[in-house]
């Protein structure tokens, strides 16, 4: 197969600067959000000191692990080998490296005190996960960024596979950290599962091709570079799998604490009595992020690139339904501080916490997303990482051209 060749996008067309303008306001609006938690206390959130983590960290956490799953397409071509996947390399790495930042954008924002920050990058307790995953972060960016220079620099393109190797390594280490915070959680009943690295592993290769998706076919779209069927097939196919794979996990998650006694409650909360946790977990997460995509890939037809780029974007609020689940659901369950006992006080001990997010929260949430979302529209501008074509022709070594289109252009 011949090197993919990648030019940067015009990025003067009219789409083009009506997309930067609505970045550029959801950033701002997700600053302004900031600013103002910050000035007025946290207390204008629907976050409480039983719920400490709100909708900003649904969308934090969200982006961290589909920053690790959107590097999957180039792990499929450096590390597997699969030469199909090697134009869309470096726009996967670069997707991965800008999801990570706008995630924690989110996070630092949402700190209350963002000017602490210095001092958790200066003193570190070993014993927490958060530190680990400090190093962890900085680490992928690096390692990534390493990468995608040995992937672009032709001279240097024989090292890209050992260095796409140690990246593979590092988003696996990286996605068990954050679904490590959580597992490791014992006081939550919810999260106190070693299920939870291996769940956030398969939950980022989904989510993190869902976004990929939708990034590649606006991408292409918009800058009228030919979409070949094969690439599509591709990408229809892994989605499917990977949705699948995390469905069959999240069951076995669930049969898991439905088969211990202890975990009972919390399962008829999230399954059954929660009310809005329960009815973002069935309609949110399995019907709308799970069935409905699998449905749309795999019927007659589902190879379309409109089909499959619906079905990208039902994943991404499925994921983000799930998330929402897993942290705030997680929270919103009272502690069981003495197993076995009926405990009551004034503290609301034993009561389910309530929680409403509010319009700050969500806008820095989306804040962080959009500028996830407006370093890869700058990137592909001013560097090469988007490919010419994606035509079958040109991406798939085994490329035969249809003989009856062949010999029509022949007469032609």
């Amino acid at each position: 197969m011949k090197y993919p060749v990648c030019r940067e996008i015009r990025g003067n067309s009219p789409a083009y600067i009506t997309l930067l303008l609505i970045l550029g306001a959801l950033i701002a609006a997700g600053l302004g959000a900031a600013l103002y938690m910050e000035h007025e206390g946290h207390h204008v959130t629907g976050m409480t000191n039983q719920i400490v983590w709100g909708t900003p960290h649904v969308f934090a956490v969200f982006l961290i692990v589909a920053a690790s799953g959107a590097l999957n397409v180039a792990s499929i071509s450096s590390v597997f080998g699969k030469v199909v996947y090697k134009p869309l390399a470096p726009l996967s790495g670069l997707l991965a490296v800008a999801l990570l930042v706008g995630g924690l954008v989110v996070l630092v924002l949402d700190l209350g005190h963002p000017d602490r920050l210095i001092v958790a990058m200066t003193h570190y307790n070993f014993k927490s996960i958060f530190a680990w995953n400090i190093f962890l972060y900085n680490g992928f960016i690096a390692v990534v960024a390493v990468y995608l220079w040995l992937l672009m620099e032709r001279k240097m393109n024989a090292y890209s596979k050992m260095a796409g190797m140690v990246a593979f390594v590092w988003r696996l280490i990286l996605t068990t950290g954050t679904g490590s915070i959580f597992g490791f959680l014992v006081a939550r009943q919810f999260y106190d599962e070693a299920i939870m690295a291996p769940l956030f592993i398969v939950m980022s290769f989904s989510f993190g091709l869902a976004m990929f998706i939708l990034v590649l076919f606006v991408a292409f779209w918009g800058s009228e570079r030919p979409l070949g069927e094969v690439i599509v097939d591709r990408m229809r196919r892994l989605l499917s799998l990977f949705v699948l794979s995390v469905l069959f996990f999240v069951a076995i998650f669930h049969l898991t604490n439905l088969y211990a006694t202890e975990h009972h409650g919390i399962e008829a909360f999230i399954l059954r009595d929660g009310g809005i946790y329960t009815q973002m977990f069935w309609f949110g997460y399995v019907i709308i992020g799970s069935l409905l995509p699998l449905a749309l890939l795999n019927l007659p037809g589902g190879a379309r690139a409109e089909l499959v780029a619906v079905s990208a974007g039902l994943v991404v609020v499925g994921g983000l339904a799930m998330m929402y689940v897993i942290i705030i659901g997680g929270q919103a369950f009272p502690l069981v501080i003495f197993p076995g006992y009926e405990v009551s006080s004034t503290f609301a001990d034993g009561v389910v916490n309530a929680y409403k997010p509010s319009l700050p929260e969500f806008l820095l949430g989306l804040g962080g997303v959009a500028f996830a979302l407006a370093i890869v529209a700058f990137a592909v501008k001013i560097l090469r990482f988007l490919p010419l074509s994606l035509a079958d022709q040109d991406v798939d070594p085994h490329f035969k051209a249809n003989p009856a289109a062949a010999a029509a252009a022949t007469r032609a």
